[in-house]
This record gives C-alpha cells, structure tokens and sequence, in this order.
C-alpha cells in the first residue's frame, strides 16, 4: 500500500532525518521526497510504502511530532501593493500600520521609477481574512493600495508557503472539498518535482494551470452557455452539436426517434449538462442512454457514469478499466504528462466509470500498421459507418467513423475546426499544450492521421464532426 505525506517540517539541521527515523522504525519504505527550499522552506512530501497498519501507525507518529500539516491552518500571503510619495521616511506609517497588526513581512520590493511616487510591493502572512480587511481600511487613509493576485502575478513574490497558497487559489476557484485539496497538493508538488527535474523554470506552467482553472470556473452555473447547432441530415435524422467552452463537444445523433450520445465533456460541468439535456430530450431521464466514446481522455469521458452503455474501441475500453482499478490510463504513463493529467481530473472531479458497463462491438487488432486501420462496422438506425482506428497519434485506442451514404464524418481529437472555435474555445485550447507539452502523444504520427482520414472521403459535399469546435463543410471533387 502505498501513501503520500505532506509534512510540515521545521527548518532546521536533523528535520528530515527525524521523520526517516520514524518510517524506518516501523519497517516502512520511503519511494519518493521532494522538497525544494526555493520553492517551499517547510513543505515536505513523502511516498511511502506499507501495509495499512504501518501507515496508520506512521500517522499517529508524525502526528506526534507535528509534521502533518493542519486542515484548518489558512494561513495564506496577501501581495499588496502601496502607492507611496517617493520622499524620505514615506514608509514609516505603513510600517508602523504593519506592526501595530502584528503581521509578518515575507517579501518587500520598491525601485523608484522616476516619478513622484513609489509602487511599494509587500507580502503579509495572513491568518485572518476579517484581520486584513480591517487592514486595508486602516492603510487606504495614508496611501493608494492595491491588492496583488497572487496566482495570476507574473513571478512569484514569496516561496514559503507557496504550495498551500496556489491550490487554496486553485480550490476556492474550483469549489474543492478539503480532501480534494489535499490530493491537489500532492499532484501539484510532483508537477514541480518534474519540471525541477528537468530544469525548467515552474512558473509559466503554474501561470497556465491558474488561467485553465479560471476558464473552467467561470463556465459554471448559470454561466454555462455552450454553444448549440442543429444539423438535419435526413427527414428522420438530426445532428444536435453541443460545444462547451472548455472540454470536449457532446454529439447527439437522433435517427427514427432514438438516440445515441458520441462524447461527453467535463465532469464539473455534470448538472450544467443534465439540465441542458433534460430541456432538449424530454424522457432523457427515463430512457436507457447509450453513448460512443472516441478516446480515452478525461476531457471526453467525464459525464460517463451517468450513461447505461459505452461503446468503445478495445484499447479505450482497456485505459477506462486501468482507471477504474487505480492504475495508470494512457496518458499517465507518460511520467511528464502524469501530474498534469492528474491535476486536470481533481480540478474537473474526475471519476472512472464502471467498466461493466462498457461494451467493444470491433476488432482488437494488437499491431496497428497503417495510421488508420478499419477496424469494423457500426450502424445506428439510418446512418452506416466504417469504424478506423488511428495508430496513437493523439491518443491509443482513438476512432473515427464515417458514413460514405451521407457523407458524415466523425473525427474524435485526431482534426478538428481550428477555424470553427469560439473565443473561448480557442483560449481554452491554448492552455493544453502548455500543460502536457503536446495535446498529442505523437504530434507527426497525428498529422498521417488527419492525412489520411481526408484520403478516405469520397467525392461530394462531406460534414465533419471533430470534438472541438464547429463541424467543418468540405467538398471533394472529381
């Protein structure tokens, strides 16, 4: 069994060596430590591995000693900013305020800047939200005063608890409970560990993960307002595209009055979506709802649990079984994607599905040789597919399926309309490669793909699904 430790520990020469000599008492192995005192000068986190009884015992031992860290310690740092005349002693007022609060200082920079004024930069360890506010009142009689965003400033301003502070800001934004928030830090510090690792500088990626926290946060409730267009396609069968701003579009396919759902978006958007469904399908409750999944990603198959039936390839089928079980899905198994994907599934509470209820109608064809392999067939009331399987260019297991009767297409994550994206379609999209470096697993392997998917259209008047953005008219000529 294994467990991650988030310690508190204090800063001083045999802190680390006390807690090792605590897991090594009760026979348990240490896998893992990361701690950076650039980055965090308290905050240590441990992997350990044991059985439940050790690790039980392990938490009353570091208990003991006060190395975990409290849930309900909200100590934060606020990053004020005081607008001060630049003459001698200016700073002595806001000082002597500063003092008079008993509040520590953990950052201060000013420069003059060839004005009259300074722009007076400084971090207060925080504890008491009502404390602070009475604070700015008191300040805001002797100077101008801002107060600084921590998560969206562009440097850092102070380290020291930094970890606590960036995903209580990712928390608040998000609605977190307190053991998601947990998970998150843990998450978080291993995001860290790995770019350290890799020598690249943290905060243009933590920068990213605020900003697609944000987006994904201001869609919420009432301000859910996806995108919806109706494609007739026959006198019995109609195409209803649902495009959220953030995550992956919903297709449903109506064909002699029965339906069949292809992806499903982000979890945290699970009420938003069903009060959009039950508006549009009126026995969506009632009626046993079956859903194809194109990929395995978490973007595509939040709403998942909800749906009786899930129709997938055999290697998506194999992913939504390893998470179910507590393993790696594909794209954890890339150790620098891991913590990225990691921290997208607890922002977007992500959960597997059971994977009873998934269902694999084509071949499993164990060596794919061709970018896009036919795997089988799929026919839903009027519409007739061929079903291929892309090589893993975006994601293994990926499908795409088309109906060369009426000219459809549906293409999953392998293309999609860069063109047909909404404004905050587009600004979503820009934060993914950032955060996994690629989007794709094999970004050139997922250009044959597209390639040769267009190859496979005939000629005619084609509509394109992709799972982002607006489905996409092209013509093919003789």
């Amino acid at each position: 069994m294994k467990k991650t430790y988030v310690t508190s520990m204090p800063n001083h020469i045999g802190a680390f060596l006390k807690a090792s000599k605590c897991f090594s008492a009760l026979g348990i192995n240490i896998t893992r430590v990361s701690y950076n005192k650039a980055v965090d000068s308290h905050t240590l986190f441990i992997d350990a591995e044991g059985t439940e009884e050790q690790l039980n015992k392990a938490d009353i031992e570091l208990k003991k000693i006060g190395y975990l860290q409290s849930n309900t310690d909200k100590t934060s740092i606020v990053l004020i900013e005081f607008h001060l005349k630049d003459v001698p002693g200016s700073v002595a007022n806001i000082l002597t305020l500063i003092n008079n609060f008993n509040f520590n200082i953990s950052y201060i920079s000013s420069q003059e800047n060839g004005t009259d004024y300074q722009q007076f930069k400084m971090g207060l360890y925080v504890d008491d939200s009502d404390k602070i506010s009475e604070f700015l009142k008191e300040a805001e009689k002797l100077c101008k005063v801002r107060v600084i965003d921590y998560n969206s400033s562009e440097k850092v301003y102070d380290n020291s608890i930094f970890y606590n502070t960036y995903v209580m800001g990712l928390s608040q934004t998000m609605g977190l409970s307190e053991d998601v928030k947990n998970e998150l830090l843990v998450h978080v510090n291993l995001a860290m560990q790995t770019l350290d690792e890799q020598g690249l500088s943290p905060y243009r990626t933590f920068d990213s993960i605020s900003k697609f926290a944000e987006l994904l946060g201001v869609s919420k409730g009432k301000a859910f307002m996806p995108r919806i267009s109706t494609h007739q396609i026959t006198d019995n069968t109609e195409i209803t595209l649902i495009e959220p701003p953030c995550g992956s579009n919903t297709i449903i396919i109506k064909s002699n009055n029965k339906i069949l759902f292809i992806d499903s978006g982000y979890a945290c958007y699970s009420e938003e979506m069903q009060e959009l469904l039950k508006r549009n399908i009126p026995d969506f409750e009632t009626m046993k709802k079956t859903i194809l999944v194109t990929h395995a990603d978490v973007d595509h198959c939040g709403l998942l649990p909800m749906f009786d039936e899930i129709i997938a390839s055999h290697r998506t089928a194999q992913c939504l079984k390893n998470e179910y079980f507590g393993n790696d899905g594909y794209r954890e198994k890339n150790p620098l994607h891991k913590p990225y994907i990691n921290i997208c599934k607890t922002l977007t509470s992500y959960k597997a599905v059971n994977p009873e209820k998934i269902i694999t109608l084509w071949n499993n064809i164990e060596t794919l040789n061709e970018p896009l392999t036919q795997i089988g067939f799929f026919d839903f009331e009027e519409l007739h597919f061929e079903v291929y399987e892309g090589k893993g260019g975006h994601l293994p297991g990926e499908i795409v399926l088309i109906d060369y009767t009426h000219h459809l297409a549906f293409t999953g994550d392998i293309f999609i309309n860069t063109h047909g994206l909404t404004h905050e379609q587009a600004e979503y999209n820009q934060y993914a490669p950032i955060l996994m470096t690629s989007v794709d697993t094999n970004p050139k392997l997922c250009a044959e793909e597209r390639k040769a998917i267009m190859q496979r259209l005939g000629i005619g008047q084609w509509q394109i699904f992709g799972a982002h953005g607006f489905k996409k008219d092209y013509s093919v000529n003789s």
